[in-house]
């Protein structure tokens, strides 16, 4: 029985809280601890070392802060003294819970069968109506459910092999506010500009696109052992999703309704691929040392589009995400047979390239992780584990430019 909390995400929206004890030591080691149900995640091939039939479950709290500041912003009028408004739009991080449970059973002393179910993405900010950046977003909740069976295989008494398969659900939903006023003023309509006398920075439609869908992936691990040095190696594969759903769009006036009436959207996306080396050393009795490495492969979001059923023009944010590195190291420390304590430090490499391709959706920069934990034994058959992180992100910074066509309706946000 396992809970943790930590202070954001990990790499994008990834959320690589998916066991409180190694939580504590900031994930070092996650691919080679193999200490509980919970290497099913990380690395398959850990079962090889639970005897018998093995639970773990746990409830991790992720406490994002997100706060606007401007700098600048501007409005596609700015020059005829329109503004995007001085509201910040308050905390826009939201309180989620991610909940984890893993089942091993040693079938006997070669195969070893698991069952995991998690959630390995997840999102949500939310901003309020009115605030300056809310062209570009406003809500954002994505949220994942995988389903991994798992198999094991114990070569020998130093390696061993694991694989598994991934069902992934995925839903979404977006909304931002839409500039009609000054779609008006530009004459976007097909009528002469100001036809409809609708005022430019305020008088805004509202639109949300919510879709579901879902995906299949694999995981493979491999386990080495030497007498008091593990090395695991784990890699979960990309996951395509064709996720479909409605678009539905408020107007601010009557004689836009039909013209903008709710309609069906699709998105096609593609989450990311990762490879973990790590490694575990058995200083002593009571002292072992972390560290792991892993490499996301976040290069495959390129943009986020969705097409409509109406045959309006797609929706389209340029992403040019990139492949990012996590480094961790970390300790553990256990003086007797019933507590353990745990520390670690990580460098979470953000994929958002510059300040040009930053959202408000997930603002997010690098981060650096301290993170502490222990664990408590009451039997052989039942222990608890409490952990804790904090992320240190330096300010990270957005600049849409309105020369850019994608942004022009939205302004210039910074």
């Amino acid at each position: 029985m396992t809970a943790g909390a930590s202070q954001g995400h990990a790499a994008g929206f990834q959320l690589i809280e998916q066991s409180v004890s190694s939580m504590g030591t900031a994930y070092a080691g996650a691919a080679a601890l193999a200490e509980d149900a919970t290497t099913i995640y990380f690395n398959p091939a850990g079962m090889t070392r639970l005897q018998g039939s093995n639970l773990s479950g746990g409830l991790h709290l992720v406490i994002p802060r997100a706060e606007f500041s401007d700098r600048g912003s501007t409005h596609v009028l700015g020059g005829v003294g329109v503004t995007l408004g001085d509201d910040a739009g308050g905390d826009a991080g939201e309180l989620k819970a991610a909940p984890n449970a893993f089942l091993t059973h040693q079938f006997n002393d070669e195969i070893y069968l698991g069952l995991g179910l998690n959630v390995p993405y997840g999102l949500a900010t939310d901003y309020s109506r009115t605030w300056t950046g809310r062209y570009y977003a406003i809500r954002s909740e994505i949220l994942t459910l995988n389903i991994n069976p798992s198999l094991a295989y114990k070569v020998n008494e130093q390696f061993s092999l694991g694989i598994g398969v991934n069902a992934m659900y995925l839903d979404a939903e977006l909304t931002n506010a839409i500039d009609f006023g000054s779609m008006d003023a530009l004459g976007l309509f097909g009528l002469p500009p100001g036809a409809l006398g609708l005022t430019p920075g305020a008088s805004d439609g509202f639109t949300k696109v919510a879709g579901d869908g879902w995906g299949w992936g694999y995981n493979l691990g491999l386990l080495y052992e030497l007498p008091q040095t593990r090395f695991g190696v784990s890699f979960r594969s990309k996951i395509d999703f064709d996720v479909s759903g409605d678009a539905k769009l408020d107007a601010p006036h009557p004689g836009l309704a039909a013209f903008f009436a709710d309609t069906s959207a699709k998105s096609e996306v593609t989450l990311p691929w990762t490879l973990s080396l790590s490694m575990v050393h058995q200083l002593n009795p009571e002292w072992a040392l972390l560290a792991d490495y892993t490499r996301t492969g976040w290069g495959s979001l390129e943009e986020l589009r969705f097409t409509f059923g109406n045959g309006f023009p797609d929706g389209v944010t340029t992403l040019k995400w990139e492949d990012s590195n996590r480094f961790s190291v970390g300790a553990t420390y256990t003086p007797g047979s019933k507590w353990t304590y745990r520390a670690g430090l990580a460098f979470d490499e953000s994929p958002i390239p510059n300040a040009t391709y930053r959202t408000p959706r997930i603002p997010t920069g690098d981060r650096l992780w301290l993170a502490f934990g222990l664990g408590y034994q009451f039997s052989d058959n039942l222990s608890l584990d409490l952990g804790y992180a904090h992320l240190f992100i330096d300010d990270p910074a957005i600049d849409k430019d309105i020369t850019d066509p994608e942004n022009t309706l939205r302004g210039g946000l910074r």
